[in-house]
């Protein structure tokens, strides 16, 4: 087997002075991998597993402070999160427990062995395989977070790795193999727990964050050339082109003849790639990578161009004709299928592969599941010549994280959909799985609702991955110019915004790889204790400077804008885009025309963007940079950059660029930057721009020290611009606003009534009369707001209306306080 695929991070051994029994002819074992972190196994033959497991690969961790007192009839063995029960029998649900400590529910929170529906209804869920067929919400499978405090994960049955990185199923004798995470309300601890015995997330490549063009659609390479064209001239970026599966011979003679469907396919249907060695080097000319579907279950027919290369690598007589059967768990197959079948397309210029396996989890060896093989082998493999590996394929289960992208399958469009692909997305970070990528707009079925397909594009800027896709179908395509005017333009700035964001998403990239940090978050991972943040799924943490509300519902026929109730964190919040501000720890409805997204950002928030309004294809490390700092708290920054290469974190070159701000004396600090210059321009110029900052601030700007100069300021709805050009990387930049308090600058007090009321009564599709009558009330500045919002609840006007206008009056107390 190639020496990429055989050695991957593992050390599934852990050292002795963290076992508990499993010595001299013991059935029970327990391994205190981290002081919330406890492995339980039972085997009548003394017999215990120490190879890695799909989901296990490091036990060999620092081991923690604990403590065991062990008697003839029981055993305790005590952290400072647990305490840990055995009667010394076969398991069972009396006989092993796990006592949370801290009481963090009003029963003690104790896992039992065995579980039961009462764990199973407590946990906060995980994520699912696929969402093939779904139309709105389906079930999840389990996380490691739960409202207890405790989760438990089975490791009985999975598959294993042997030393030299290949598989074997389990010991055939019943034996249990399980973890158990006691966390308390330490949520983010559980996944760090998590992550240090599965493995971190892999560092994803920058040019993944782009836009990605997919369509399930007989394209011909000029079709497909002509259309990425297309994308640049209307000035839309795009850094990956996906292949679905008619690159390949599927509609062709020979295919018919062999009994074969068509679905799987090695050889490229020449008919309408004639060149693909052509085709592929114009596309990466273009800035693109290219992605080609692989359905792999029909196996090897003889009409497939390595047909007889694959015969003489596994021995079989290609002048019979019989097809080479699919069976991954076959050594010299898997080895045949890397190293002749799919290297011949890859050294032909295709960079990863869409692994659509769709055919259940079973395979030639017991336990073993095919789409496992397939995950592991294939990011494996994607690493030759240090190439930062990707692959995008299906959810297998715990541990999946390792193997970035996942593909959801295909979806339903329709409302239903997009309303749960938000929580869907969040909640899957509760088993480590952090980069979805979904059928943005739907795939399937559904109907025509240009709103609907806009409001899926906007989620999926704010989405792990952006990829357009659609099914085979001539009335279902993604191209904005498809779409009426008001979508169009709508969608254009979401792709336009996508890549801008490249900066800051690929930032928490390295976050996320690091750190244990994945990219979307659930709120109450931060909130464990505040109720609220656990009943709005749909809202969650964009890396660790942004919230994000998600518009996924129609708007309504008054103010024409989506309405969406949402919690907002504690802390006073600011939306980047249109410069709202908000105060903090409470539930409100949040309205957004159909141009528009809700993005907060708390006190000392710094954002980079890309500072292009059409930023280009290619991903790479802008010249141009746009800093959005939200004042009102200290914050800071680390801008990651390198040059692409490096499988993983350790081998890759950093340039990194610090940036803080300084709430007291109002400084922004950008530089210098360091490491490896040479991945990054030798100047840049950048803009800072402070959302909402109060008007009329004066700022100065200097460099390496030397005296500051007032700077001409550009102040707009949002915010307060001032620009330095031509900086090098390696100096440090100051930027500092001047403010009349002690406490440093503030935030601007909007007037809501010039700002936002008027507006929104304005373009109200309602009777005129009745806007007189609103308005009346609502400018009624001697009285308090809530006695004016009792006076709009007694015109008994739409509720939609009356909850916006609410929301513009009551958004920022310091206006009407």
């Amino acid at each position: 087997m190639a020496q990429e695929r055989q050695n991957f991070p593992r050390k599934p051994v852990a050292s002795a002075k963290a076992i508990v029994g499993g010595t001299e002819g013991l059935p029970y074992r327990f391994t205190v991998l981290t002081n919330g972190l406890i492995r339980y196994e039972y085997a009548a033959d003394g017999v215990f597993e120490d190879r890695a497991s799909t989901f296990a690969i490091n036990r060999d961790l620092p081991i923690p402070d604990f403590r065991v007192v062990d008697k003839e009839d029981n055993l305790e063995i005590f952290t400072d999160k647990f305490h840990l029960r055995y009667d010394k029998k076969e398991f069972s649900p009396s006989g092993l427990s796990v006592q949370v400590k801290g009481n963090i529910t009003d029963w003690k929170s104790m896992w039992r062995f065995g579980g039961g529906q009462f764990e199973d209804s407590m946990n906060l869920g995980g994520t699912a395989r696929t969402l093939d067929g779904a139309n709105g919400k389906i079930p999840l499978e389990q996380g490691v977070l739960a409202t207890t405090g405790y989760s438990s994960i089975d490791d009985s049955r999975t598959m294993v790795f042997t030393k030299d990185g290949w598989i074997d199923g389990r010991q055939k004798s019943a034996k249990v193999d399980g973890y158990v995470f006691a966390f308390g309300f330490d949520y983010k601890q559980a996944l760090k727990d998590f992550y240090a015995v599965s493995g971190q997330q892999p560092l994803v490549p920058r040019w993944a964050l782009g836009n990605w063009w997919s369509r399930y659609y007989k394209y011909t390479d000029k079709e497909l050339t002509a259309l990425m064209d297309r994308f640049e001239s209307e000035n839309l970026p795009f850094s990956v082109t996906v292949l679905d599966m008619d690159w390949h011979w599927v509609d062709d003679r020979r295919v018919e003849e062999s009994g074969f469907s068509g679905w799987t396919g090695y050889s490229w249907d020449t008919k309408v790639f004639p060149d693909p060695k052509g085709f592929l080097k114009g596309m990466h000319d273009r800035g693109l990578k290219i992605c080609p579907n692989d359905h792999p279950a029909d196996g090897i027919p003889s009409y497939e161009d390595m047909y007889p290369e694959m015969c003489k690598a596994l021995g079989r007589d290609p002048k019979t004709g019989d097809p080479i059967p699919f069976d991954i768990t076959n050594k010299d197959f898997l080895n045949a299928y890397f190293d002749i079948l799919l290297k011949k397309l890859e050294d032909d210029g295709i960079d990863f592969w869409w692994i659509d396996w769709q055919q259940g989890p079973y395979s030639g060896i017991p336990g073993v599941d095919p789409l496992w093989m397939l995950n592991h082998y294939h990011f494996l493999n994607n690493t030759r010549g240090n190439k930062r590996p990707l692959t995008f394929s299906r959810f297998a289960g715990p541990g999946s994280h390792r193997y970035p992208v996942g593909f959801s399958g295909d979806s339903v469009i329709s409302w239903e959909s997009l309303n749960f692909q938000p929580e869907f997305t969040a909640t899957a970070s509760n088993i480590g799985y952090g980069w979805w990528s979904h059928d943005i707009g739907g795939h399937m079925q559904g109907y025509r609702d240009d709103e609907l397909a806009t409001r899926w594009v906007q989620l999926g800027v704010f989405s792990p991955i952006l990829r357009l896709h659609s099914a085979n179908n001539p009335w279902n395509a993604k191209e904005p110019w498809r779409f009426i005017p008001e979508a169009r333009s709508a969608m254009n700035e979401a792709l336009r915004l996508r890549h801008r964001l490249i900066p800051y998403i690929y930032s928490m990239n390295v976050r996320s790889a690091r750190d244990g940090e994945p990219l979307v978050q659930p709120i109450y991972w931060k909130y464990p204790k505040i109720g609220s943040s656990f009943h709005y799924k749909n809202t969650y943490f964009f890396g660790d400077q942004l919230f994000v509300v998600p518009m996924t519902s129609p708007r309504d026929k008054v103010t024409r804008r989506t309405g969406v109730e949402c919690w907002v964190p504690p802390g006073r919040h600011v939306d980047i885009f249109s410069g709202q501000i908000y105060d903090g720890n409470r539930t409100l409805k949040i309205f957004r025309q159909l141009d528009e997204y809700a993005v907060l950002a708390p006190e000392g928030a710094i954002i980079p963007f890309d500072a292009a309004d059409s930023p280009r294809s290619h991903s790479a490390n802008p010249e141009d940079l746009e800093i959005k700092v939200i004042v009102g708290a200290d914050g800071d920054f680390m801008l990651y950059e390198d040059n692409g290469m490096g499988a993983g974190l350790d081998t890759v070159e950093w340039a990194t660029t610090p940036i803080k701000y300084e709430q007291k004396s109002g400084t922004v600090t950008i530089g210098p930057a360091s490491g490896d210059f040479k991945a990054l321009p030798q100047k840049r110029n950048w803009k800072v721009t402070f959302v909402s900052l109060e008007r009329n601030s004066k700022i100065t700007s200097s460099s390496d020290g030397h005296q500051a100069n007032e700077c001409e300021a550009v102040t707009s709805t949002v915010g307060t611009s001032v620009s330095v050009t031509s900086a090098p990387v390696t100096s440090t930049i100051t930027i500092t606003v001047k403010s009349n308090t002690s406490s440093g600058p503030v935030l601007r007090i909007r007037d809501a009534m010039d700002d936002d009321v008027y507006a929104l009564i304005a373009h109200a599709q309602m009777e005129f009369d009745r806007k007189s009558a609103v308005w009346e009330i609502i400018n009624d500045r001697e009285k308090p707001l809530l006695v004016r919002l009792a006076g709009l609840r007694g015109l008994k006007i739409d509720e939609n209306l009356e909850a916006a206008l609410a929301e513009c009056l009551g958004a920022d107390s310091r206006w009407h306080g």
